[in-house]
């Protein structure tokens, strides 16, 4: 169990690579502080599950788009556990649009969770971190920061790439107190689609046309479509002491699609 006695902040925790981050890390150790925006039921679900691990678990409802809510919610954390060691930002939009298809707002929507979210959690969290000189920041960027197509959406394409500049940022201005900060980089993942309004396409299973498992698999060099347990394995490996000379960086869990 390499992350015993630790606790980590899961934005995005109640579904997806969100859950299965959170059952990856509750299952090394770690207590988990798990964060959604709505649907509590889900959410308690994961942190139930989570407690079935012999873990403590906080499920909290809350807006990290927001400043005050993000340091609302990292409080009630601090308060629940006395520390965090791990924040892990998954939560996110993706609204597949041609560039000039974005309204001002949805433009602004998508950076404000994507990007602006993680800078309001960590400079909740990281004063404790550089205090006890460890901790770790990972973020969950996507394949479309390095290949670009037509159907990744310009603004999900910008945010991440602005994200990916910001971890940098994090892990140069943190590195001297032994603090790292990176992250994974998922593609073509067996995620279920719950936002049928972010996509311009849907094919006759109401699955976004563009994710077709079949075509995609065939030009990934793995040939298949990944796993959500599998980009958890990924992030766990950047929670733990395994990854402890490794800052700045981004792992792509693609089947090699980057490439």
């Amino acid at each position: 169990m390499r992350l015993k006695g630790k606790t980590a902040f899961i934005s995005g925790a109640g579904r997806n690579n969100g859950r299965a981050i959170s059952l990856k890390l509750a299952s090394e150790g770690a207590n988990v502080v798990l964060i959604a925006k709505s649907r509590s039921a889900e959410l308690n679900a994961v942190a139930a599950d989570c407690e079935k691990l012999g873990v403590g678990a906080l499920p909290l409802l809350g807006d990290v788009t927001s400043e005050s809510e993000a340091q609302r919610l990292v409080k009630a954390g601090l308060d629940k556990f006395g520390r965090i060691d791990t924040l892990v930002c998954v939560a996110a939009i993706r609204p597949l649009r041609d560039p000039w298809e974005y309204t001002a707002q949805e433009w602004l929507d998508v950076f404000a969770l994507n990007v602006h979210s993680t800078l309001y959690l960590s400079k909740a969290i990281v004063p404790g971190m550089m205090e006890r000189k460890s901790g770790t920041i990972i973020a969950l960027g996507g394949s479309n920061m390095v290949t670009v197509s037509s159907g990744h959406g310009a603004a999900v394409v910008a945010s991440k790439a602005a994200l990916q500049g910001l971890i940098k940022s994090l892990a140069m201005a943190l590195g001297p107190y032994n603090v790292r900060a990176n992250m994974v980089a998922p593609a073509h993942i067996e995620n279920k689609r719950e936002n049928p309004e972010w996509y311009k396409d849907l094919d006759k299973n109401g699955r976004p046309a563009m994710e077709d498992g079949s075509g995609r698999a065939k030009m990934t060099p793995m040939r298949r479509k990944g796993q959500p347990g599998e980009v958890a394995n990924c992030v766990a490996f950047l929670a733990s002491d395994d990854s402890s000379y490794v800052t700045g960086d981004c792992i792509h869990c693609t089947g090699g699609w980057q490439i």
